[in-house]
């Protein structure tokens, strides 16, 4: 029921490694019941990039980590990953894509995009929740926005859920929004009606 509390205890006994294999092979098993050309994002704890095997040629997401965006949170602190701009090169070299999950709540702010360089960023709920009625939100998350742009990544806003807030996201430049507005957590892959573009 709750992650944070159910990573926590795992990282307190040191046994992220063994849960992010579990899961890693997981999301692998589901990806077969992916829709064709859907993106798979896989949170990945920063502690596992300490572990061997999620580099290794055989593991279950190298098989398809040219559909895989690895979400690194930002709420863990690097420092505690030997030569972690080098292991994401490693990752990168075998066709995975890179996030920063949670910009913005966490240890390292903007230090994690100079030591990631993610092709996606997703900016944590706590800047999106209220953005319509707070303007110096809407000032930083245009900013950053602006500023992810630049750097040539993607920008995901997460948390929306409202429609208000959605308006103001668009209204600031984030082009890419996730939240309960639009779907709730659950198993499995949702069937997702294309509507056609008018002429």
């Amino acid at each position: 029921r709750r992650p944070d509390l159910f990573l926590g205890v795992a990282e307190r006994l040191g046994r992220i490694p063994e849960v992010g294999r579990l899961v890693r092979a997981a999301v692998a098993r589901a990806a077969v019941d992916a829709p064709r050309g859907a993106e798979l994002f896989v949170n990945l704890h920063g502690l596992e990039l300490n572990d061997e095997q999620l580099f290794a040629a055989t593991a279950p997401l190298s098989q398809i980590a040219d559909r895989v965006v690895l979400e690194i949170t930002e709420r863990v602190a690097l420092d505690r990953v030997a030569d972690a701009s080098a292991r994401v090169a490693m990752l990168r070299q075998r066709g995975f894509r890179i996030a920063v999950d949670d910009l913005g709540a966490g240890y390292a702010g903007l230090a994690s995009l100079a030591a990631l360089e993610p092709d996606v960023i997703k900016l944590d709920m706590s800047l999106v929740r209220g953005i319509d009625a707070h303007p110096t939100k809407r000032r930083v998350v245009g900013a950053m926005t602006t500023l992810c742009r630049e750097l040539g990544s993607r920008v995901v806003a997460e948390g929306v859920e409202t429609e208000a807030e959605r308006m103001t996201l668009a209204a600031v430049g984030v082009e890419r929004l996730q939240g309960y507005l639009f779907a709730r957590p659950d198993r499995g892959f949702p069937a997702i009606a294309v509507a056609p573009i008018a002429p």
